[in-house]
C-alpha cells in the first residue's frame, strides 16, 4: 500500500539571534558539534566495517566467534548490547559531555542506515567505504528544537536549537518556504529530523518536512507520455492533447549566454583595478557565483510543474518518460549536450512532484 504521506526538504538560512557579544560563543559551539560529528561519524562507519568484514580475517583460530548479535541473547553472539547501540555506546563514551547525545543518536542511526544500504558493493569491492569530511551538516533532531513562533517585529519565524536563538532570513522569498513555516505552526504539516550546514560564515537549515499528498481525481487508465529533449525541454501527450513545455531558445541560448557573460568577466579581470588584492579584481565574479546553477535550477522547477499540472488537468494518474536510457546515453557521448541539458536533474524535480501529486512515474 503507497504511503499517503511524503517528505521534502527545503534550504533555509538562519541568523543567531542574540547580541553580538554573545555571537561568537554561539559560532564556537556550532563549530565543536560540527567538528565531533566529522569525528563521531569516521569512527562510527570504520567501526561498522570492521563488524561486517570481521569474517574475513581468515588469521583468527576457529574457536573465534564472529555472529553480530548480543551475546545475551544468541550463544554464538560477540557484543554485549544490540548491534545498533555498539557504534552508539562507543561515540556516545568518547563525546560525552562535548556534544548532546541526540545529536550522536541521530547521526548513528543515519549511518547504519546507509552503510546497510552500501554493504554488499563493499564487500564485492565496488564501492569504497566512505569518508566523512569536516564541512559534515549537524544532525538536527525535532526534540532539540524549542519555542517556535513567528516574530512580528523581526518579520522572521524564530525558534532555538540546541538552545541557541535562531530566526530565519528569507529575503525576497519566491518559492513556498514562507508557506510552509506558517503551515508548520498551525500543526498542517509534521518536522522530521534535519540538518544544520554551516557554510561560508552561514547557517542553513536543510529542513524535512512531511507532507499529505496532494488528492487530485486521477485516473490510473489514463497515461500521459513524455519525453525530454534538447529542441523542447519537455513534450507530452495524454487524451490526445499535445504540448510543448519550454524551448531551446529560452532554456539553453540563456543558459549559453550566461555561460559567455562568465567568461568576458573572467578574461577581463587582468586589467581589473586591484586595491585590494585579489578579492577586490575578482569582485565581478563573486556577483555572478553561481548564476547559471540558479537560472537552471529555475527553469526545470518550472517546467517540471507545468508537467504535472498539465496531468493534474487530463486527470491522468500515470506518466510514462519515454526513452530515457537512449537520451541519457546520447548526452554522454555529446560533450556539448552533456554540458548544457540537464536530464537527470530535470527528471529527479518531475520524479518528487510526481510523487507529491500522487502520480506514478515510469521511467522508459
Amino acid at each position: 500500500m503507497d504511503k499517503s504521506t511524503i517528505t521534502l526538504t527545503r534550504k533555509i538560512q538562519l541568523l543567531i539571534d542574540v547580541p553580538l557579544i554573545d555571537k561568537k560563543e554561539m559560532w564556537e559551539k556550532l563549530y565543536r558539534y560540527q567538528n565531533r560529528c566529522f569525528r563521531a561519524a569516521n569512527f562510527i562507519v570504520s567501526h561498522l566495517y570492521v563488524q561486517e568484514m570481521i569474517k574475513d580475517f581468515f588469521y583468527f583460530t576457529e574457536e573465534i566467534q564472529y555472529k553480530l548479535a548480543d551475546a545475551n541473547k544468541d550463544e554464538m553472539g560477540i557484543f554485549t548490547r544490540s548491534k545498533t547501540s555498539t557504534t552508539a555506546r562507543m561515540v556516545f563514551d568518547r563525546f560525552k559531555g562535548e556534544i548532546p547525545t541526540d545529536i550522536l543518536g541521530s547521526l548513528n542511526n543515519t549511518i547504519q542506515s546507509t552503510f546497510s544500504k552500501n554493504k554488499a558493493d563493499y564487500w564485492q569491492g565496488v564501492k569504497s567505504l566512505r569518508n566523512f569530511k569536516r564541512d559534515i551538516p549537524i544532525p538536527l533532531p525535532v526534540k532539540c528544537i524549542s519555542k517556535m513562533k513567528y516574530d512580528p517585529e523581526k518579520k522572521a519565524f524564530c525558534f532555538n536549537m540546541f538552545a541557541i536563538p535562531v530566526k530565519t532570513y528569507l529575503g525576497k522569498d519566491f518559492t513556498d518556504k514562507r508557506l510552509i513555516m506558517e503551515q508548520l505552526l498551525k500543526g498542517e504539516i509534521k518536522l522530521c529530523t534535519s540538518q544544520i550546514q554551516l557554510k561560508a560564515g552561514k547557517i542553513y537549515w536543510l529542513a524535512v518536512f512531511e507532507f499529505e499528498k496532494e488528492k487530485h481525481l486521477l485516473q490510473p487508465e489514463i497515461i500521459a507520455e513524455a519525453s525530454l529533449s534538447l529542441e523542447h525541454p519537455i513534450v507530452v501527450k495524454a487524451n490526445n492533447v499535445r504540448i510543448n513545455i519550454g524551448s531551446k531558445e529560452e532554456f539553453l541560448y540563456r543558459r549559453l549566454a550566461i555561460q559567455a557573460g562568465q567568461k568576458r568577466i573572467q578574461a577581463g579581470i587582468a586589467y581589473a583595478r586591484s586595491g585590494k588584492g585579489a578579492k577586490r579584481k575578482q569582485k565581478a565574479i563573486y556577483k555572478t557565483e553561481n548564476l547559471e546553477n540558479r537560472y537552471v535550477s529555475y527553469r526545470l522547477h518550472v517546467y517540471s510543474r507545468k508537467l504535472i499540472d498539465f496531468c493534474i488537468q487530463q486527470q491522468a494518474g500515470t506518466l510514462i518518460l519515454k526513452n530515457q536510457e537512449d537520451k541519457i546515453g546520447i548526452a554522454k557521448d555529446n560533450e556539448f549536450v552533456l554540458r548544457n541539458w540537464s536530464y537527470y536533474q530535470l527528471q529527479t524535480k518531475i520524479k518528487y512532484k510526481a510523487e507529491k501529486a500522487g502520480i506514478e512515474l515510469i521511467i522508459g
